[in-house]
């Protein structure tokens, strides 16, 4: 299995991917300043089709995290005023928005250990 991830032709293959993915993350250039089929919306445009890169991804998946972790702060603040919500609405609330930000939380390590290893990769 380690002969397989360290042969030279998978190393070099796992390279241009990288580099195609940063040229996409850069504004859709080439490493020759070439303009290549880019993502959608990465340049200010939105794209009516969802996330269009990595970046996009990210971002609307920490905004979803926050959400739900307003929702469980105004849920609870309701219950505090005694607004009539119930308590299992809170608790439920509550773990969704610690669940969410808890698996966010593990993803962010999971990536920044993958770069890590790459970056670390013999060449």
């Amino acid at each position: 299995m380690i002969e397989k991830i360290n042969s030279q032709g998978n190393i070099q293959s796992m390279l241009q991917t990288l580099r195609s993915y940063q040229s996409q993350a850069a504004g859709g250039m080439d490493e020759d300043g070439n303009k290549v089929g880019g993502l959608n919306g990465l340049n200010g445009s939105q794209s009516t089709q969802g996330p269009s890169g990595f970046g996009d991804l990210v971002r609307q998946t920490v905004d979803k995290v926050n959400e739900n972790q307003m929702n469980a702060s105004k849920i609870a603040a309701s219950y505090e005023r005694g607004e009539g919500v119930p308590l299992t609405d809170v608790v439920l609330s509550m773990q969704k928005s610690s669940l969410s930000f808890e698996a966010t939380l593990q993803v962010r390590n999971k990536v920044l250990k993958a770069y890590e290893d790459i970056l670390n990769m013999p060449v």
